[in-house]
């Protein structure tokens, strides 16, 4: 039930801190049942929510079926089925923890992202290191700062690590793209 009903925080969060603007285009890595896509949706974007799980695209599907500007395709973070320079947004809501390749999956998010478009990725702060099961889903403060760099070393610029205080503190990871058109 929680991968129903909890997500909203996140959701308005990465709406907020991405700056999804109506029209913009969004693929949600590792959406699940869809929640911030359909939040996304809700505020005028079209989306691509992509998740390597059959059964919560088919969840996903259920919830949001009667939405023309919402398509759900099966992949990973490594390997979207997503058109090169489609999107506006990337964004990865508690799952980059579970990304297999850091490297190959922040290739895709550049191959897929317009010029100027956003990469975030917002995860649970946790304290332990070495903590099991989904005690370990999260990041540390440290562990944030890392993915900032990578998203540096790939090529993303204006690269911000921040904390959200809240019944559960989120950190985020914004990452932009150079914006090839905009004249200096």
């Amino acid at each position: 039930m929680s991968f129903l009903f909890g997500r909203d925080r996140a959701a308005h969060l990465a709406i907020e801190v991405s700056e999804l603007r109506p029209g913009e285009r969004l693929v949600d890595v590792g959406c699940g049942p869809g929640v911030a896509v359909g939040r996304a949706r809700a505020i005028g974007a079209e989306a691509i929510g992509v998740d390597p799980a059959a059964v919560m695209l088919r969840v996903a599907r259920l919830r949001w079926r009667s939405d023309p500007r919402v398509h759900w395709r099966i992949g990973t973070a490594e390997s979207l089925p997503v058109e090169d320079g489609w999107v506006q947004v990337v964004w990865s809501l508690a799952t980059v923890h579970h990304w297999v390749d850091v490297d190959a999956a922040l290739a895709e998010a550049r191959r897929v992202l317009t010029s100027g478009g956003r990469l975030l990725a917002l995860e649970r702060r946790i304290h332990d290191t070495d903590a099991r099961g989904t005690a370990s889903h999260g990041w540390t403060p440290d562990q944030s700062e890392s993915f900032a760099e990578h998203c540096r070393r790939h090529g993303f610029a204006r690269v911000t690590v921040s904390e959200h205080v809240g019944r559960s503190t989120l950190l985020s990871v914004v990452a932009h793209l150079p914006d090839t058109n905009r004249v200096e």
